[in-house]
């Protein structure tokens, strides 16, 4: 399988002559790489997949796979596979013959189909099923039919939209586990649309955050979370959220794994007004009188109760800076704790 790096540059997109849905969208993705668009309903990051697919027009800007300009080339010659959100699997054929019809379509030896096609079903589990039609599987099941259609003609992209979007929350997290593990073994770039911050911070390589049709940030999970370049993205990543307050003219975050309860008089005083236990750890919600309300991840054992009083202190080297105007951030490093 060759691989094939994505250039866009300055990509725009209109709909109705003045709704400006994506916004001079420029990135660089790798040849193998997963990259992740995120971000809430209406922020352009489907219609990006879209346009990077052929199915909507760009009005103006340029996308390359590879070398090669993809502006005026139809879809069925860009040498993709889509998987969607509903499978978009042919209900009257049987499971093989779902994942065969790409190669049919190209004409394919039958001995080389049986071959190919047996190949993939082996590699997603799903050989039992070959003869079964889409309704007798799980949605589970129709998810991996869907990822073997794309996988079974060797691509040179992957493009996913919302695929999990459908299957239940136990599902999502072991269908995000096999579609990484395959991609990985696979080698094939990706680009992987969700809202779910979750799906994009445990799949990909690397994540494009999408506000209003403009890239907020792009980098690692590691990156975004660590060093959020705006407000927006500070408040986007992470659950619970960074925590932010403003400060003279200029905003302050913090994340709550950072933010420590105390017996300390001397440091902040907080009044408990919602404690969650998650299991591993519980979070804890307090209001206090000069930053508002403040959440806190601590310990799986915690003894404080809603309405209790506490005192909190805040690990000054890890608060984040963000203008007032603009929302971009820097980051502070200090030794000390408020």
């Amino acid at each position: 399988m060759e691989n094939t790096s994505l250039t866009l540059e300055q990509v725009n997109k209109w709909y109705s002559g003045d709704v400006h849905a994506v916004k001079g969208v420029s990135m660089d993705v790798r040849p193998g790489e997963f990259i992740v668009f995120v971000g809430p309903s209406g922020c352009g990051k489907s219609t990006t997949l879209r346009m990077i697919a052929g199915l909507e027009r760009v009005d103006s800007g340029t996308i390359h796979m590879g070398e090669m300009l993809m502006n005026s080339v139809p879809p069925k010659n860009r040498d993709i596979a889509m998987v969607f959100q509903n499978y978009a699997l042919y209900p009257t054929m049987k499971v093989f013959d779902n994942i065969a019809f790409p190669l049919k379509m190209r004409h394919w030896k039958k001995e080389d189909i049986r071959h190919r096609v047996t190949e993939i079903a082996d590699s997603l589990d799903l050989l039992e099923y070959l003869w079964r039609r889409p309704i007798a599987l799980s949605g589970g099941q129709r998810q991996r039919v869907a990822l073997a259609r794309a996988m079974v003609r060797a691509p040179k992209l992957f493009l996913m939209d919302e695929p999990l979007s459908n299957l239940d929350a136990k599902l999502r997290v072991q269908m995000r586990r096999e579609i990484t593990a395959l991609q990985r073994k696979l080698g094939t770039t990706t680009i992987y649309v969700t809202h779910d911050q979750t799906e994009a911070m445990t799949m990909g390589d690397r994540i494009a955050i999408f506000k209003d049709g403009v890239v907020q940030q792009m980098d690692t999970p590691q990156m975004l979370y660590q060093k959020p370049a705006n407000l927006f993205v500070a408040g986007f990543i992470g659950s619970p959220p960074m925590n932010i307050w403003k400060e003279g003219e200029k905003f302050c975050g913090i994340r709550p794994e950072h933010i420590h309860i105390t017996e300390n008089p001397d440091h902040i005083r907080a009044r408990v007004v919602s404690v969650e236990w998650t299991g591993r750890e519980t979070v804890v919600f307090a209001d206090t009188e000069n930053l508002g309300n403040l959440g806190i991840v601590t310990d799986a054992v915690c003894p404080l109760k809603v309405g209790d009083r506490c005192y909190l202190a805040l690990d000054k080297q890890f608060i984040h800076f963000f203008d007032g105007e603009t929302g971009g951030g820097s980051n502070n490093r200090h030794k000390k704790t408020l």
